[in-house]
Parts: structure tokens; sequence; C-alpha cells
């Protein structure tokens, strides 16, 4: 049974746990300032995706194999009814996992992503990265350069520097490159229309972002019956980063909510 990477934060007299979920791209460390916020009243389980991080490798991309990793991961870890916080991808991967129902889950929140299939939109970032030759780089700015020159965006940019690593004197990236862009199509799918939790969820979404949009407030009311939204203004769609303090207190006080 393969499991994933993760880091743990203890909290000395709390039973509470959330598990946070990074988003595409990324790995566990992308959450640890929110992580530390909720490590003050909760313990926190934060979760390297399948293919991304220190993760396992798989052979394809499927939403439910990756959502069983995860719930393998907090059932080996002895995690009873916890709270999930995911981004982006990571927050779809806690919308399988209550939809799907393989695990008790106290309360959700969702990131800046909605339960529905999105149009491709990452075809700049894909030819950023593929225009990175790792095996003749010499450093991080030899790749900044060229992210430059690539990508507009430059929360984008930083973002995706974060996910070079250098190990033993060789640079890779922190996600399995390859099968992320050849099974890309599946990932921006959403093949669960038909299922419906009621477990409590806040969906969280950057003011400037255009991942949660007004239209897609009926496939969201649908699948989460008892979700509650909440727009963080001047943030896009990295809001965790863009905004922490007030993206960690949102994420806070609505967990605490719950307890």
């Amino acid at each position: 049974m393969h499991l994933c990477h993760t880091q743990t934060m203890a909290h000395s007299s709390s039973d509470e746990w959330v598990i946070l979920i990074h988003g595409l791209f990324g790995d566990s460390d992308n959450l640890k300032n929110l992580a530390k916020t909720l490590n003050c009243f909760a313990n926190v389980l934060l979760v390297d995706l399948p293919d991304h991080g220190q993760s396992p490798e798989t052979e394809s991309f499927d939403f439910v194999d990756y959502a069983k990793m995860i719930t393998n991961t907090i059932i080996r870890a002895n995690i009873q009814n916890p709270h999930i916080v995911g981004h982006s991808l990571g927050g779809k991967m806690a919308m399988v996992m209550a939809l799907n129902n393989m695990l008790t889950i106290r309360s959700l929140v969702i990131a800046d992503i909605a339960p529905v299939a999105y149009p491709p939109r990452h075809d700049a970032v894909f030819n950023a990265l593929n225009q990175i030759e790792l095996d003749k780089i010499q450093n991080r700015t030899e790749v900044k350069s060229i992210f430059d020159q690539a990508l507009q965006d430059e929360g984008t940019r930083q973002f995706l520097l974060k996910s070079l690593k250098q190990r033993d004197s060789k640079w890779d990236w922190a996600f399995n490159l390859t099968l992320l862009e050849r099974d890309y199509i599946k990932l921006i799918d959403w093949p669960f229309d038909d299922l419906s939790s009621n477990v409590p969820t806040l969906f969280i979404k950057g003011g400037d972002s255009e991942y949660i949009q007004s239209s897609m407030q009926n496939a969201i009311r649908a699948s989460f019956p008892k979700a509650k939204a909440h727009i963080i203004e001047g943030a896009g769609h990295w809001l965790h980063a863009q905004k922490p303090l007030v993206f960690n207190r949102v994420v806070a006080r609505f967990l605490q909510s719950q307890t």
C-alpha cells in the first residue's frame, strides 16, 4: 500500500486534526504558514500529493486512486474525523474524499476551486517548464530568466521556482512533470456530478481569481448543500500566499466553529 509523504505538527493537548493538501505543482511546504496558525489549537498533518514533493510517483493520474492514497495515509496515522483543507487540486482531492465517503470528515475548506471540469489553462506553464534543461542549468537565476520571458504572472513564476529542488548537485522539479503533462486533461476534469456530501464546507475564493465563478454556484450547492462562501478581496488563485493573514484567519475561524 503506497502512502503519501507527510509532515506533522502536534498539539500538546488537542485531539483535533486538520489535514492540509496543497495544489498542482506544489508540495506540503506551500501551506506551512497556515499550518503554524492552525497548530495553535489543533494537530496538523501536511500531505504531499502523489506525484508531488516526496510522495511516491504513480503510473497515471486518477482522482479516486489519488484520494485513496491520501485516505490510507490518514488512516495509517490513526487520525479520525479530521478537518480537511485543500487548495486548487488539493481542494479537488478533498472533495473527492468527501463525495465518495472514503472516511468521516468533520469539515472541509476548499480554497479557490469548484467541483466542475475546467478548460485547459496551464499551457504557458508547461511550455515554460519544458524550456528548462535541468541537466544544464547552473542556478535558479537561469531558470528565472526563462520564466520571466515565458510567464506573465509573477506569482506563478515564484511559485514554480519554489518547486525547483537541488539534490546531490542535480536540479529537479518537486513534481512528476511527465505524468502531469500527459494526464493533464484528466486532472482538470470532474467525473462526480452525481454525488453529494453533507459535510460542512467553506469555499474560499480569491476576489481576483477566475477559478470560482457565479455560474458554478449551482454545481457547488448540488455537491455540497451545506456550503458557505467567503471572498478574499485583492487575492488571486494563490490567495494563501497573497493574503496569508486574512486567509489563515478565515480558515481558523471556520474550523473552530465546527469543533
